[in-house]
């Protein structure tokens, strides 16, 4: 504290007082008053951080929460609202560690536990999120963010009455909550009802107290319903809206310095000027644990489908999506000169990133010993340096589709934002971005020694058993019965990707050929692809 001890204590009874009768935007005002007059206190952060967030000054309430947690660590509010700040800058790993020391320090409150949920679901980990919501709710039924979620939850796994009865529940609640909101539209728009989920879906794009992350999930949606409802080209627009708001609201983090797109084209083109000697030489002490396969592809091309098939064998362990290369990247390709060091590595060397590897496996829950372990990563694509020198013995199944419909399908699903993810929000950037891709798997294929299986998605769902029987073959496995009774695999799925929902429905040739509905959008990115398109047999 500042000045007199017992002066300050006075003017922080006094700023609470203003709070706790309601006065927030005056109590924030003191708060900022006394802030810049030197009083520091968890409350007035806190309080000045509520306000700031409220003018959509995320980066500077962040600060004064951290400010707020490092002075008071068991401080509970403290704590909540800067995992709760975190959550709304789309941090969520950040998120999670305050928000489940809120829970275990608070287990009594429902709130603490649907905070939580809400971050897990953020990263995917729909029974985890689900388990925090069930145990808000069992502290208050009503608990409209609880019920909310259980609702996002069950959209997501493909459950639509679920979902709709939870979001019909939670709007009860609290009118107008976006993640409600959005539940029941997509529980409207699988059951059909799109005039219902439009209206619902616009009434929600309209609301001036919607933040602009909530407004782009909403048009998304929205875009979903008129591409249902037979309107390709309104759904475009609405697509466009949304990635537009995405674009701008995630450029401080992903549209300077080394992009994605910029990353890709620096790999390209030292892997085609690269001697295939040194790329070539291949470990002889290198052992995996058990069978080892990677899954890869380029988003959207039917890797998660192959990888719900595949883990219906019971010899069979798979882990979707998980960075378990982190140390092994950070070393050899930070930059291009540890590329160098990558070619020239010994087996030592080596040695300590593939126990890294097994490690950071292991901690996400997989036991490999044993087992054909599948690690599907799509765009470890970019990563098959990594792979060819500490995993020369794995093998690797690479998912096909056809270079049009994967650029559109891009462009139109909502992925946790990452900087591969944030060249796909625009159909130019998509498609220069999947040229890069291409074109470095097609050098990164002819330097190494790899010998991957292809998998056409097209040539899948219209041989599936033949297609799916050769890929068991070359991983090692029988094909069982068992392995293609995926849907129901995937409603209780622990985690989530884009594809989740759709892979409930069981097999479904809709979306093949979806691009040609939206020709006139991609006139202006086919010929980037057309390349591509010949390359790979589609016309």
């Amino acid at each position: 504290m500042a000045g007199d001890a017992a002066r300050d204590i006075e003017r922080l009874k006094s700023i609470h007082a203003v709070a706790v009768g309601g006065d927030f935007p005056r109590a924030a005002q003191l708060a900022e008053a006394a802030l810049e007059d030197g009083l520091e206190h968890p409350f007035l952060l806190n309080m000045a951080a509520s306000a700031r967030e409220e003018a959509g000054e995320l980066e500077s309430a962040l600060r004064l929460l951290q400010r707020a947690v490092e002075l008071a660590p068991q401080d509970l509010g403290s704590r909540n609202a800067l995992g709760l700040c975190l959550r709304r800058l789309d941090r969520p790993a950040d998120a999670v560690e305050h928000l489940k020391w809120v829970a275990q320090a608070a287990p009594e409150h429902a709130f603490a536990h649907a905070s939580l949920g809400d971050v897990l679901q953020m990263l995917g980990a729909l029974s985890e999120a689900d388990a925090c919501y069930v145990a808000a709710l069992a502290r208050d039924p009503q608990h409209p963010i609880a019920l909310a979620g259980r609702a996002s939850v069950a959209s997501l796994r493909g459950d639509a009455n679920s979902a709709q009865r939870h979001g019909i529940a939670a709007l009860e609640a609290m009118p107008g909550l976006p993640d409600a909101v959005l539940a029941v539209a997509a529980a409207e728009l699988a059951n059909q009802d799109y005039e219902a989920a439009a209206l619902r879906l616009r009434a929600l794009i309209e609301d001036s107290r919607v933040g602009p992350l909530d407004r782009a999930r909403a048009l998304g949606v929205l875009g979903d319903v008129l591409d249902a409802s037979l309107q390709p080209h309104l759904a475009f627009v609405a697509y466009h809206e949304c990635n537009t708001i995405l674009r701008e609201a995630y450029a401080p983090k992903f549209a300077n310095g080394r992009t994605a797109g910029i990353f890709a084209r620096q790999l390209l083109k030292y892997f085609e000027a690269a001697d295939p000697l040194r790329w070539q030489q291949r470990s002889v002490t290198a052992a995996s644990s058990g069978q080892h396969v990677f899954l890869i592809g380029f988003p959207r091309s039917g890797t998660t489908l192959l990888e719900v098939i595949l883990e219906g064998h019971p010899d069979v362990v798979t882990l979707e999506e998980r960075e378990l290369f982190r140390e092994s990247a950070l070393h050899y390709m930070s930059d291009l000169s540890d590329l160098d060091n990558l070619a020239h590595a010994s087996d030592e060397d080596l040695d300590r990133y593939r126990a890294a590897y097994w490690a950071a496996a292991r901690s996400c829950g997989v036991n490999p010993e044993g087992k054909v372990f599948i690690d599907k990563y799509p765009l470890n694509i970019l990563k098959l340096p990594l792979i060819a020198k500490l995993f020369p013995r794995a093998k690797i199944l690479l998912a096909r589709r056809d270079p049009r419909d994967v650029v559109l399908s891009c462009f139109r699903r909502r992925f946790q934002m990452s900087p591969p993810m944030y060249e796909l929000l625009t159909l130019e950037t998509g498609a220069a971005y999947y040229d890069l891709v291409m074109r470095l798997e097609q050098a990164l294929l002819r330097l190494l020694v790899l010998h991957p299986h292809v998998v056409s998605h097209e040539s899948l769902l219209d041989n599936f058993d033949g297609e799916m029987r050769a890929i068991c073959e070359y991983v090692g496995i029988q094909w069982t019965a068992k392995m293609g009774e995926f849907a129901e695999r995937a409603k209780r799925r622990p985690s989530a990707t884009p594809s989740t929902a759709q892979l409930t429905a069981g097999l479904s040739r809709r979306g093949l050929g979806q691009w040609r509905r939206y020709a006139a959008e991609l006139a202006p990115v086919l010929s980037t692809l057309q390349p591509w398109v010949t390359e790979f047999g589609y016309g």
